[in-house]
């Protein structure tokens, strides 16, 4: 099978870069347009894509060498399961019971200005009461739950780079 998908890697690097820029302008959409504040996870997730896209970026332009190419493709995987992790995280907390939740947090603009750098990192990646909202669905699954199944996908198609080589 991977022989029928053997693209050159900076073509799948490059695809991948296309896909991480896709996901954010579709956060940029349902914000700027359909009105949807994100949640510190939510920021956390966009910049996990971000890190992601920009490693396939400098991979598709860098043109590597088969060591290259490995070497990528660990760093693409890496920074996609961080943000798998994160989404992961965002899930969990969406399904916890009520009481459960925790309290909602300040605006992050808020955090950045009174707020140790610390003390505002840990509340981005863990989250607040205002992660624990639904605010859309397609197919019965929430933003989080695609953002999880899009960092999963990024992370395989990385993940095959490294027998993507020519020896």
């Amino acid at each position: 099978m991977l022989n029928t998908l053997k693209f050159n890697a900076r073509i799948w690097f490059f695809l991948g870069f296309l896909a991480c820029a896709g996901l954010l302008g579709m956060g940029a959409y349902f914000q700027m347009v359909e009105g949807l504040q994100p949640c510190p996870l939510c920021i956390s997730q966009r910049l996990a894509i971000l890190l992601t896209g920009i490693v396939f970026l400098i991979a598709a332009l860098h043109n590597p060498g088969p060591v290259g190419i490995k070497r990528y493709a660990l760093l693409g995987t890496l920074s996609a399961l961080l943000g798998a992790s994160i989404s992961t995280r965002h899930v969990w907390l969406q399904h916890l019971p009520p009481d459960k939740v925790p309290e909602c947090g300040p605006e992050l603009a808020y955090m950045f200005q009174y707020f140790p750098l610390f003390d505002t990192l840990k509340l981005m990646l863990t989250g607040t009461g205002d992660c624990a909202k639904v605010d859309w669905t397609l197919l019965g699954f929430s933003m989080p739950v695609w953002t999880l199944l899009a960092f999963l996908i990024l992370a395989t198609l990385s993940f095959l780079q490294r027998w993507n080589t020519d020896k």
